[in-house]
């Protein structure tokens, strides 16, 4: 009886789940196509925006994590690529690890201090465009330190949104920083001073 009762309710969510597949795009929305891109201000897309950061563990292991939750804008003309202004702020609370305990231990003093810097910021302050790459140079501030950083980004792809008919675009972008360099030097040599950051950064443009 269990089984049928099972069963059942299993065939009634899979009818009830065919209308919105079925309404699903048959290709991806985005595309990289730089014509694609319309002029004005995006706001991040916290859902889908995350810097993932690398880091040599013990000489055993390159370790990996994230900052999640972000906000900020992106705002640009593709006929005027090189003016584009990028402000992202990314939250400590947002730290994600494979471990908990991690997690607290790098909101705590010995690393980010979150309680005392809550928040990480990223403005940019000039835009190299090269075909689908740029060149985006800008200040990091992390734990009250502001250090001058570069990104090489590279455009994914832009359209519209599948959901809200929005114009949305993203980028990926990578730097290196040395995590000594912002007062975070808890555990160097035996854990690295290099990190690794690799931004995937999606934006979504308000509609009018």
């Amino acid at each position: 009886m269990a089984r049928k009762m099972f069963a059942a309710c299993l065939l009634s969510a899979t009818i009830a789940a065919l209308p919105a597949i079925a309404q699903m795009p048959k290709e991806a929305p985005g595309k990289a196509d730089p014509a694609r891109v319309t002029a004005g201000t995006y706001k991040v897309d916290p859902g889908h925006t995350e810097i993932a950061f690398s880091i040599n563990h013990l000489g055993f292991s390159i370790y990996h994590g994230l900052f999640v939750g972000p906000s900020g804008t992106l705002t640009l003309d593709p006929a005027k690529p090189n003016a584009a202004k990028v402000v992202v702020d990314f939250p400590i609370e947002g730290v994600r690890t494979t471990s908990a305990k991690l997690d607290e231990h790098l909101k705590s003093p010995e690393f980010f201090d979150a309680t005392k810097f809550p928040t990480a910021h990223f403005e940019s302050t000039s835009v190299v465009a090269s075909g689908m790459n740029a060149t985006i140079n800008g200040n990091l501030t992390l734990k009250g330190v502001t250090k001058p950083v570069t990104l090489k980004a590279k455009f994914i792809g832009a359209g519209k949104g599948p959901m809200n008919g929005a114009d949305s675009m993203g980028f990926e972008a990578t730097t290196t920083i040395s995590r000594s360099a912002f007062g975070i030097s808890y555990g160097v040599p035996l854990v690295g001073d290099q990190v690794d950051l690799t931004i995937a950064a999606a934006f979504e443009k308000s509609k009018p």
